[in-house]
């Protein structure tokens, strides 16, 4: 095993498609047993910068390192040291469980006296005794999700990639496959994971928001959320839409956004709220309740993201 100070380090990394940049001169690291966050919108270059780091794809301008080997020459090594999973993983479907995850013991050559072992331990880690010996195209996505978790952790690999892992399955489901990658990161696994739920974010060490193929802030997530300007006031209304279109027509509103019944308006000022709450009141808007509120990561991206567009039309 090479010797490394960060399991991974970028270098402007770049891809490019023809004549479309998908990841646009990227830098970052991630220290040993960090859990790295990459947040984006579909687009935003993060699958492709993922692959670049798994050696599937080779950049075409830059450097990467992941466990201290160079992602352009050494890709062979990277394979057989990393794990992988994504939303797409393969699974056997007219495997058990247990065969899936002995499949991929084989695969990636754990020691053929040391598998049953490991098996069985990921089993009881990951309470998949219950359905070991089931097909898994029997299997609900919650499940599935379990099994490809530990197919893609049985050589206990030192660096662990998660592409959108958690797509389309519960809340509930989400919150235990993160308490186990956070007691890996704890035994000090590296991770990087993209995903598009805010919530998992809070998860992450670090988090790199990731948009038009560019890496637009890099910070821890309470770091990130304090340096949203202005102050963020949540409002519960009955007539949502009709507040929004008020709230974006106010000068001292800097942002607006909507999360079901409930309205997010970050105000330039914290002394114009009363004027606000009238002019809703003028508008025929209801206001049930309302409050100032930290911004959530998804205030804070909703904020970075408009901010960038607005400086693009400007360039």
């Amino acid at each position: 095993m090479n010797h490394y100070e960060n399991a991974i380090e970028t270098f402007g990394l770049t891809k490019k498609f023809g004549d479309f940049t998908a990841v646009n001169s990227v830098d970052f690291y991630i220290p040993k047993g960090e859990i790295f966050g990459l947040l984006g919108p579909n687009g935003a270059g993060k699958t492709t910068t993922i692959r670049m780091l798994c050696g599937i794809i080779a950049p075409s301008e830059g450097k990467g390192f992941v466990l201290g080997w160079d992602i352009a020459q050494d890709a062979e090594s990277i394979k057989q040291n990393i794990g992988y999973m994504s939303q797409k993983f393969s699974l056997y479907h007219d495997l058990t469980c247990r065969e899936n995850i002995r499949f991929y013991a084989s695969i990636y050559r754990v020691p053929a006296d040391e598998q049953s072992a490991r098996v069985e331990s990921l089993i009881d880690e990951l309470g998949l005794r219950e359905i070991a010996n089931e097909q898994v195209r029997e299997l609900p996505g919650g499940w599935r999700q379990r099994v490809a978790l530990a197919c893609a952790v049985v050589h206990n690999p030192p660096m662990l990639f998660l592409d959108e892992p958690t797509a389309g399955v519960d809340p509930i489901a989400r919150r235990e496959f993160w308490d186990f990658i956070y007691g890996l990161a704890g035994q000090g696994v590296s991770i990087l994971a993209t995903t598009h739920y805010m919530d998992e974010a809070e998860f992450c060490n670090k988090v790199g928001m990731m948009y038009n193929g560019r890496l637009i802030k890099i910070a821890s997530p309470d770091t990130i959320k304090s340096e949203v300007p202005g102050f963020l006031l949540s409002i519960e209304c009955n007539r949502p839409g009709k507040a929004e279109k008020f709230l974006r027509s106010q000068s001292n509103v800097l942002e607006v956004s909507l999360h079901g019944a409930q309205l997010h308006a970050l105000l330039a000022k914290e002394e114009i709220k009363n004027a606000i709450l009238k002019g809703l009141k003028k508008e025929g808007v209801e206001v049930m309740h309302y409050e100032f509120i930290q911004p959530s990561l998804e205030d804070v991206f909703i904020s970075m993201i408009e901010e960038q567009a607005s400086e693009e039309i400007s360039e």
